[in-house]
């Protein structure tokens, strides 16, 4: 059969400049209404690839997320939240976008065609069969993305994949591919709307996972997150004196800022 790509098929929806506003956003809202039940048929596919994140990352491996446009950036941000979040070291989730910095916020031309620059900007990294990297494309198709997975599985570097077509040949190219199915956008080919919601969603998933599973996360608190403005600070004192017998808050903000995190303040209690 051939491979066809849902995320560019024609809109359900025609005539969309002559739309009142409430009908646009409520027909994008019923859209977006759609995407959790298409990534609720993956779950499965999503959890075999966690299973083999976490044991890479036992053994001293890193996560890599690799994409193009939308999709890169989207990997960007996932990997960016895991250091203030959880508190691990910048450097054991990396994103990495085709046409580097300057495409995280300004579109750079042909970027995702180049099947070479994939692979180096993973080797500017030290990529290594300890790895995992996982793919992320909406249509399933960007060369850039495609060949550095082909490289990588080469290399003994286990793959996986995100996309949003189902048969994509990047998918193909992964040892653990994940196909959010979500149909066509709103405004036909816009795969920045429900592909990059599904994308972003996974994503979550995927970086929460790990998290918990690394020992990062106890009971439902991020004892962890890195305490860099006074939110922060605030609900930490808060999850220390919960989890301690501390009932004065200056005191135990003293301590939360001595040692650097919950867990930390909540060891050194416990010594």
């Amino acid at each position: 059969m051939a491979f066809k790509q849902i995320t560019e098929s024609e809109s359900h929806y025609r005539n969309l400049e002559k739309m009142p506003v409430l009908d646009i956003l409520t027909s994008i809202n019923n859209e977006d209404k759609s995407v959790p039940a298409a990534i609720e048929k993956v779950i499965p596919q999503v959890e075999q690839l966690v299973t083999v994140i976490v044991d890479k990352m036992l053994m001293g491996g890193r996560l890599f997320y690799i994409g193009a446009g939308t999709s890169g950036r989207l990997g960007i941000v996932d990997a960016s939240e895991c250091p203030p979040t959880y508190g691990v070291p910048y450097g054991l989730v990396i994103g990495i976008i085709a046409g580097g910095s300057k495409a995280i916020t300004e579109a750079v031309e042909f970027a995702e065609d180049d099947v070479e620059q994939g692979w180096i900007d993973l080797q500017a990294h030290a990529v290594n069969e300890k790895d995992v990297v996982i793919g992320i494309a909406a249509s399933g198709t960007t060369p850039y993305v495609i060949s550095a997975l082909n490289k990588c599985r080469s290399n003994n570097i286990i793959t996986g994949s995100i996309c949003c077509n189902p048969g994509a040949p990047l998918s193909a190219a992964s040892d653990h591919p994940v196909e959010a199915v979500v149909g066509p956008e709103f405004v036909t080919g816009s795969t920045r709307m429900k592909s990059g919601t599904a994308q972003k969603l996974i994503l979550n998933m995927i970086s929460t996972t790990v998290m918990i599973q690394l020992g990062r996360v106890e009971d439902n608190k991020m004892v962890n997150m890195q305490l860099t403005n006074d939110k922060l600070v605030d609900r930490g004192v808060k999850m220390l004196m919960e989890k301690t017998d501390m009932t004065n808050y200056e005191a135990a903000k003293e301590l939360l800022l001595k040692t650097g995190s919950v867990k930390k303040a909540v060891d050194s209690r416990h010594s």
